[in-house]
């Protein structure tokens, strides 16, 4: 282990000890577990399937990547608008062909980075664009948070008491542990946070447990296999496009927060393959597509626990709680006011990152190329403007990084002519 900032660092390949290996890991997923059931909810299908991909899928990601890139696979929300209008037209196993096509081409996709190499992100991607970039991931899920949390009224409705309690309590104890809390405590504030939230839920009579109760003690996820027709496919492919560059933004943002290169080692190409192969498999077995889950970036950057046996710690957990109906149902009585309290906090870690990558890179905002490319990528990805190709909507953080790359490569020609003076 090392030290950071006066606290000690468990490094990616550092062992922990199976006393702190278990709650670690119960953190983990439970950061997840809000926004990633949420998915097969809107597509209407049981969540056990779900929270067992999502577990083999990150051991398959840990193992793909030699143990050097700790990410924990959740549901992907690139795939909902597409999801839905295949689901609603063709029905979901055709939905799951789709799920399979994407994941191959993205397979392609990472086996064109092996042989051609992804020095090209360095042009397309400069720290002047990263930065905001990175910064968006969390940035535009700030509003999530508060609308999970309950106490974000788009309709002038009144908020309840009780959700502003519980996402104060919940939100105060992750901030105030992750600052005081010493020693084994401070490795787990985003645990404590939940159980003090979800404690207060319960005196607040927030939770309802009749679905826990009405719950099987075990049962077996809800596996299917998948059809294929062309249409529902090429309904489906263009959110390649959003999957890889949420991807690429998800490896820069954890390289930064562990201290490494991840985009080199273990390799874009390795961490790419494994994401769209897990979302393959997914297809094949009735889940939905996985992505690496910004949730678990927030969680990392707060704790500085970077162990993949803490990631694959709770992934194994996830493949248990998918065989155990009571344990499901429990986990999903945690109410949004605790979700969104602990994400209020982990969303915002990871725009702090992005603003790092600025600070770190030293990047000159004095200079006009530098303060315009970061400039407009902000603004596109917070205005709310959108571009629609078929079924898919670009919109915040990929539609920024698209008009990040499209504005750095045209200033990299520039250079090229002489037109801008280089670097």
């Amino acid at each position: 282990m090392e030290k950071q900032n006066s606290r000690k660092v468990i490094q990616v390949e550092d062992k922990v000890p199976f006393s702190l290996l278990v709650p670690l890991s119960i953190q983990h997923m439970f950061a997840m577990f809000g926004a990633s059931v949420l998915v097969p909810f809107l597509f209407n299908i049981n969540p056990a399937v779900v929270l067992f991909m999502n577990g083999i899928g990150t051991l398959l990601f840990i193992f793909i990547t030699k143990r050097k890139a700790p990410a924990y696979l959740g549901s992907s929300f690139a795939f909902l608008a597409p999801g839905i209008a295949v689901i609603n037209q063709f029905g979901y196993s055709y939905a799951l062909g789709g799920f399979i096509a994407v994941g191959f081409i993205g397979c392609i996709i990472s086996a064109i980075i092996y042989k051609f190499g992804s020095d090209w992100i360095d042009i397309v991607l400069p720290p002047a664009a990263m930065g905001p970039v990175v910064a968006l991931i969390g940035l535009e899920l700030a509003g999530s948070a508060a609308s999970t949390a309950g106490i974000l009224s788009s309709d002038g409705s009144p908020i309840l008491t009780q959700n502003v309690i519980i996402f104060a309590v919940t939100l105060g104890f992750a901030v105030f542990g992750s600052v005081l809390f010493k020693g084994f405590l401070s490795v787990i504030p985003i645990l404590i946070a939940i159980i003090a939230g979800y404690i207060s839920a319960i005196f607040l009579n927030a939770v309802d447990f009749t679905a826990v109760a009405e719950a099987p003690l075990f049962k077996m996820p809800n596996f299917s296999t998948p059809s294929f027709n062309i249409q529902a496919i090429l309904m489906m492919l263009p959110v390649i496009l959003v999957i890889v560059s949420e991807h690429i933004g998800h490896q820069i943002v954890t390289g930064k927060i562990v201290g490494r290169d991840l985009l080199k080692d273990p390799g874009l190409h390795r961490s790419l393959f494994a994401d769209n192969f897990s979302t393959m498999i997914s297809g094949f077995i009735g889940s939905v597509p996985t992505t690496t889950y910004g949730e678990n970036i927030g969680v990392m950057a707060v704790t500085k626990v970077y162990s993949v046996r803490v990631i694959a710690g709770a992934g194994i957990l996830s493949i248990i709680c998918s065989f155990i109906g009571k344990l499901s149902a429990l986990i999903n009585t945690i109410p949004g006011p605790v979700i969104g309290g602990i994400s209020f906090l982990l969303y915002g870690m990871i725009g702090a990152s992005g603003i790092r990558i600025l600070i770190d890179s030293k990047v000159d905002l004095g200079k006009s190329e530098n303060l315009v490319l970061t400039s407009v990528v902000f603004v596109t990805g917070l205005s709310g403007i959108s571009l629609n190709i078929g079924s898919i909507q670009l919109k915040g953080m990929i539609l920024a990084c698209i008009v990040a790359m499209a504005m750095s490569l045209v200033f990299h020609i520039f250079r090229k002519l002489n037109i801008l003076e280089k670097n």
